[in-house]
């Protein structure tokens, strides 16, 4: 998986490309709490543009980022979603919790 992480403000922007399964969940939560932790970045946009596959450990992942933003009084959006990342997404009930939208520009209008 191909990952660009960017900061916009308050907003770490993460950009995926390939699958995101348990070969790579673990680092990419390393690399998203790292920026995390700092003072400056409190939301994230998940751009998943690019990402065909996520299995239970990219929910986790996600899932458990939204817990970290949440807890610093920050949101977690998430754009771009193919049809088969949006249907994990909905049969796992995340919808309710983290906002999708079409584009990243509107994610971070949402911010």
């Amino acid at each position: 998986m191909q990952v660009k992480l960017k900061t916009k403000g308050e907003t770490l922007v993460v950009q995926m490309l390939g699958e995101l399964d348990h070969h790579v969940a673990g680092t990419l939560r390393a690399e998203i709490d790292a920026k995390l932790s700092g003072d400056k970045v409190k939301n994230i946009v998940f751009n998943f543009h690019g990402v065909e596959f996520m299995d239970s450990s990219g929910l986790g992942m996600v899932l458990g980022r939204y817990k970290a933003a949440s807890e610093k009084g920050g949101k977690v959006l998430a754009c771009s979603l193919s049809p088969a990342v949006r249907r994990v997404f909905e049969l796992a009930g995340l919808p309710s919790r983290i906002p999708v939208f079409g584009t990243e520009q509107e994610a971070l209008d949402n911010v």
